[in-house]
């Protein structure tokens, strides 16, 4: 068989909507869940215990690995690595019953990489191939082919946090 002719591979105790775009040689394991309207790029690897909600986009070779939920207003680009439980957030002021029209956008560019348990807040850019460390707090956008550690998130320069 072809590859473009690969179908994603869906483990029967995924929960994925049949109205999601979901690309060849995706692999969405068990207990996680792709609602309606989510896009998944191809040859993406969606760990056990992930979520992609309706307004999330999701680009080729994207990697979530387990307890990475991404919201509406959520774009990973090709070749993002999400570590475990790293957080996205679409909401500046969430209110319980309070609901947005329109979430900010959060994009996570070309090639990024995330940290296990870091915490990205809703609107920021993260550049191509830029590196957030395990348990960064992302406020405000981070540089291409930088690498930030921290709470707040700071910029990591030869093993010193700048301030």
């Amino acid at each position: 068989m072809a590859d473009d002719l690969a179908v994603p591979q869906i483990h029967p105790l995924a929960v994925v909507s049949a109205e999601t775009s979901i690309g060849a040689d995706t692999r969405i394991w068990q207990f996680a869940i792709v609602l309606a309207g989510a896009r998944i790029g191809s040859d993406c690897n969606l760990n056990a215990h992930t979520l992609v909600e309706g307004g999330a986009v999701l680009g080729d070779r994207v990697t979530l690995k387990c307890g990475v939920y991404v919201w509406d207003g959520v774009i990973l680009e090709d070749d993002v690595f999400c570590g475990p439980n790293a957080t996205f957030t679409n909401n500046k002021k969430p209110r319980s019953k309070e609901f947005l029209e329109v979430h900010p956008m959060t994009l996570v560019k070309r090639g990024a990489s995330i940290g296990a348990g870091a915490v990205i807040l809703p609107g920021v850019t993260i550049g191509e191939r830029a590196m957030i460390g395990a348990g960064a707090v992302v406020t405000r956008d981070v540089p291409a082919g930088e690498t930030w550690v921290g709470n707040p998130a700071r910029q990591l320069i030869s093993g010193v946090v700048e301030a």
